[in-house]
């Protein structure tokens, strides 16, 4: 079956992309129960990120209820209190957080250490330059950290390639997609040693509308993969939500 646009008309007149997001991570770990090698499982990991306002409220007090002895009891003594000077930036803003559809990947026979991560992008990710250098800055920590990490974008609506923004953050482009990158595209990376040199390994897709979706590899060390059938946990979390 071929992907479909989950954000436009008329597929998202009855069915919400957060559905698919939400639905697709669990689909995708229990496809990979039945492929990781035994000492390693794999987890959904969902958070619906939140723009959160924050209504900050500032208190005077009159001079002669500031005084307080050492006990922090009224009448005391006055010590001298050190005072910052005028902060250089004081801006209304919001505490940015962010949108997270993953799946990890753990060998749990060392302590649970995170091998791999699945990244399935949402609107959230793409819709502003502080979003979207969130997304790489998490990318390219977790790959300097020896984890493989896997980038699904299906998101229609956003005209962004967050994979090869999170190429030219490390400083190397991907020849392959061409000079204008699409906006939909699947792509695993992991970052491994050749003796001395260390060495960016990718494997990355487009895709399209109306076509397939494709496999990806999936690197538990240096020498152990496993494949990641997309368009089969996609069409199967597509069929469990009856997305038709």
């Amino acid at each position: 079956m071929p992907l479909r646009d989950h954000f436009r008309p008329p597929l998202d007149n009855v069915a919400s992309w957060e559905e698919l997001h939400g639905g697709w991570p669990m689909v995708i770990v229990q496809q990979l129960k039945r492929q990781l090698p035994a000492g390693y499982v794999a987890a959904p990991h969902v958070h619906a990120g939140a723009h959160v306002e924050i209504d900050i409220a500032a208190y005077e007090r009159d001079d002669a209820a500031a005084s307080f002895d050492s006990n922090g009891n009224g009448g005391g003594v006055a010590t001298a209190v050190w005072a910052p000077a005028a902060p250089s930036v004081a801006v209304e803003t919001e505490l940015p957080d962010y949108d997270e559809y993953e799946v990890r990947i753990y060998d749990a026979r060392r302590n649970r250490r995170l091998v791999a991560a699945i990244e399935i992008v949402s609107p959230g990710n793409k819709d502003r330059p502080e979003s979207r250098n969130t997304f790489i800055a998490k990318c390219a920590v977790l790959l300097q950290k020896g984890v493989a990490v896997s980038i699904v974008d299906l998101v229609t609506i956003r005209q962004f390639n967050l994979y090869t923004d999170l190429m030219a953050f490390i400083g190397h482009v991907d020849p392959t997609l061409g000079d204008e990158p699409p906006p939909l595209y699947a792509a695993s990376c992991r970052w491994v040693r050749r003796g001395e040199r260390p060495i960016l390994e990718t494997w990355s897709h487009v895709l399209t509308i109306g076509r397939p979706l494709p496999t990806l590899p999936i690197w538990l060390t240096e020498t152990r993969v496993v494949p990641l059938d997309l368009e089969q946990s996609y069409e199967q979390a597509c069929d469990d939500l009856s997305i038709a």
